[in-house]
This record gives structure tokens, C-alpha cells and sequence, in this order.
């Protein structure tokens, strides 16, 4: 990162909110309304990280661990308790109005358009709202137009656009003031898979031609592996990974799948993997299908090879391949059944 600029920089960020404590009964709400007691949650526990310029980075972890919280005082709805936030060379909370016509936000289940308006007529708004320059605003919709396909429903009041359409002119609207970041909560929820291809492909395309930074928060692990190159993980206001995704595949992909269909009628129950190598329930899953099997297995507790040569040995196959491991399976693991891995991992950062 020496080499490159800089263009989000997150030290040591925290974000704390005070709760109100309430004991149950109405003893508890005259308590609490006479004597109020409060708690601190930490929902933002001392990240760091930066983010070079020109950068696509998928931001990801379970619902609750703090992933919303970090957006909301990167683009400046919140302010921190403690730390630093700086972006292009701005703190977010400080002067507002310049800070805002150098970031673009898309949040997945909410617009930013007006509603009965043409669509048109609301990139118009916006462009006096962002004091665009005609020239420049012209050229920009020529630009948005070609990479979102937006001529098809420009005409049209937003309320009658589908999911789809609605999603790449909410895009195209953060895109016109051409920011220097571009924050995607959820992009592609909802949609079917044809129109995701094509959001995808435009935000790669964005990036590649304007050279806009773009952080990338969603569930769909399909965008992860299709967008971004490096993510960062967290889990309870923590980072618990920061690095390329070929990494996180290497160091937690240990998980293998074994495809095979076979040849007749063999038994599936001469396979006894667990009995003979001694898997754990998390170690090990399989699933039938007439006669094609899947295995997804732990290649650090038993090698690919071995896995290979027992089956073979065992029934009679018609076809077998190996896949690795997706990023969906991996941190399904990491989450689901590796708290340990977690914490591993945060204490290597």
C-alpha cells in the first residue's frame, strides 16, 4: 500500500451507545423513569484499516457485528466515540457539505429518487442540488448511461421502475457529482440473476474508467468473489480478517467437495468415512441423489488423495472431481462453527 494514495484511512475506531436499563413490572418503570441506569454497548471496538485509491473492498460479517455502525460514520451519519475516520483527506462529520460531493451511497432497500418524478427530472435535482456543470453533467450522463443502460426507463416516474431498474438508477444518482468513493450497502439484493450480472459488470466498469474507490457491504458472496479482490472481515465491532481473498481461501479453505456418481447400484453405506477417519460433525457432510453423491470434507483432517483412493476402493464410480472450497463455505465456517478460528485470526492482525 506504500506506493499507492490513500484514499480511506480507519484508525482505531470506536462507536459506543448508551442503553437504558429497565427492570421488568412497574417497580422497574418508576426506577427508570426517577433513577435511570444506563449501559454502554460497544458496537465498534478499535478498527483499523486504509483503503487505497482506485480500490473495490468487500466489507462483510453477521448481522450485528457492526458493519452499519462503521458505514454510518465513514459517510458521517454518526460520529465516533474515540478514533479516527478520514476520507480523501476529509473528516466526515466536518464541513458537511463539501464532504458529501466526494462520496456516493446506494443502500439496497432504500431510494434516493423521487418518487413521482420522471427519472429525468430527479438526476436534474440532484444535479443542482450537487451544482454540477452542464458540461460536466452532460458528459456524466452519457457515461452512466452507457455503463447502466438507463435510456430503456429514463422517461419514466421512478415508481414504476422495477427492482432492477430502480437499483442502477440509484446508482447512476451517486454516481453523477463523479465521487471519489462509492459506498454499496446490499447492491444486488432482490434481483434475479441476469440483472445482478449486469450491476456487477457496471460497478467493475465504474471503477475501472473513473477510477472510484468502492466499498462493497453484502451478503450475497457471489459479489465478494466476482468484485473484490480484498476484504475485510468483522465480528463483534471487530476486525477478524483484513487481506486478499486468495488468502482467506488458503488459510481457512480448508474444506473440500467430492463429486461422484456411481456406477450402479453400490452401496453409499460402504463408505464409512467418519468411522474410518475420525471426523467431527463439522468436519464432514454428505448428500445423495439417486447415484450422485456430494462429500464436503476437511482436507486438513484427511488428504484429497485419501479421500480419493478410499472412495475408489470402496464402490465402483462412473465420473469423480475435487472442488475447492467457496467463500460462502468458508466463512459459514468461520462464523457458524469457528469461533476459535476467529479469534485466531483477530489476534494475528
Amino acid at each position: 500500500m506504500e506506493n499507492k494514495e490513500i484514499m480511506i484511512e480507519v484508525k482505531d475506531l470506536r462507536k459506543e451507545f448508551k442503553k437504558a436499563i429497565k427492570e421488568p413490572g412497574l417497580k422497574g418503570s418508576f426506577k427508570a423513569l426517577f433513577k435511570p441506569q444506563y449501559e454502554f454497548i460497544k458496537a465498534v471496538d478499535g478498527i483499523s484499516f486504509e483503503v487505497p485509491k482506485g480500490e473495490i473492498i468487500g466489507f462483510i460479517g453477521p448481522n450485528g457485528a457492526g458493519k452499519s455502525t462503521v458505514i454510518k460514520m465513514l459517510t458521517g451519519i454518526l460520529t465516533p466515540t474515540s478514533g479516527l475516520c478520514r476520507i480523501g483527506g476529509k473528516i466526515p462529520t466536518e464541513n458537511r457539505k463539501s464532504y458529501v460531493k466526494e462520496i456516493g451511497v446506494v443502500f439496497g432497500q432504500r431510494t434516493q429518487l423521487w418518487w413521482d418524478l420522471a427519472l429525468r427530472e430527479t438526476y436534474m435535482v440532484l444535479k443542482e442540488i450537487y451544482e454540477i456543470p452542464e458540461e460536466d453533467y452532460e458528459k456524466r450522463m452519457k457515461f452512466l448511461n452507457e455503463v447502466l443502460e438507463l435510456d430503456d426507463f429514463i422517461a419514466s416516474p421512478v415508481r414504476t421502475l422495477s427492482l432492477g431498474q430502480r437499483m442502477r438508477a440509484d446508482i447512476a444518482a451517486s454516481l453523477l457529482h463523479n465521487p471519489k468513493v462509492l459506498f454499496l450497502d446490499e447492491p444486488t439484493i432482490g434481483l434475479d440473476v441476469v440483472v445482478k450480472d449486469s450491476i456487477r459488470k457496471a460497478i467493475q466498469k465504474i471503477n475501472q474508467e473513473s477510477g472510484t474507490t468502492v466499498i462493497l457491504t453484502t451478503h450475497d458472496l457471489e459479489d465478494i468473489e466476482l468484485l473484490c479482490e480484498r476484504i475485510v472481515m468483522i465480528d463483534k465491532g471487530r476486525k477478524v480478517f483484513d487481506g486478499a481473498l486468495s488468502e482467506l481461501k488458503r488459510r481457512f479453505g480448508q474444506m473440500r467437495e467430492l463429486h461422484f456418481e456411481l456406477k450402479n447400484a453400490d452401496a453409499f453405506e460402504k463408505l464409512r468415512y467418519a468411522e474410518d477417519f475420525s471426523f467431527g460433525e463439522e468436519d464432514l457432510k454428505a448428500e445423495i441423489n439417486g447415484n450422485e453423491v456430494d462429500v464436503r470434507f476437511n482436507s486438513d483432517v484427511v488428504s484429497v488423495e485419501k479421500m480419493l483412493s478410499y472412495t475408489l476402493e470402496k464402490v465402483h464410480v462412473k465420473d469423480i472431481n475435487v472442488k475447492d472450497a467457496d467463500i460462502e463455505e468458508i466463512i459459514r465456517r468461520l462464523y457458524l462453527g469457528g469461533g476459535e478460528l476467529l479469534e485466531e485470526t483477530a489476534q494475528t492482525l
